[in-house]
């Protein structure tokens, strides 16, 4: 499990959920913020913090915006260490 930025985040980066992080789990991956599935461990501090009601558990993201789980997922997939560390949202 882990969090999970869903469509109201799209084209939105205020950054307010990425200053909360305790494991700067965060990634500016153009469009939207995604939270690293491996790295995130669901304290949900984030959630609270982010101005659209953009940020859910994997488990309880709606059934609407699953696909941003799997969007999560191919996109840190796709990416190697070094291009990981060059878009990550450091507060």
């Amino acid at each position: 499990m882990f969090s999970v930025i869903t469509s109201p985040c799209i084209g939105r980066k205020e950054g307010a959920c990425t200053k909360v992080c305790p494991v700067n789990c965060f990634y500016d991956a153009g469009e939207q913020l995604m939270i690293h599935p491996d790295e995130c461990t669901v304290c949900g501090l984030c959630t609270p913090e982010g101005p659209v009601n953009a940020i859910f558990p994997s488990e309880e993201v709606p059934a609407v915006e699953s696909a941003f789980i799997q969007k999560a997922r191919n996109f840190f997939a796709a990416k190697t260490p070094e291009e990981l560390d060059a878009i990550r949202i450091t507060p």
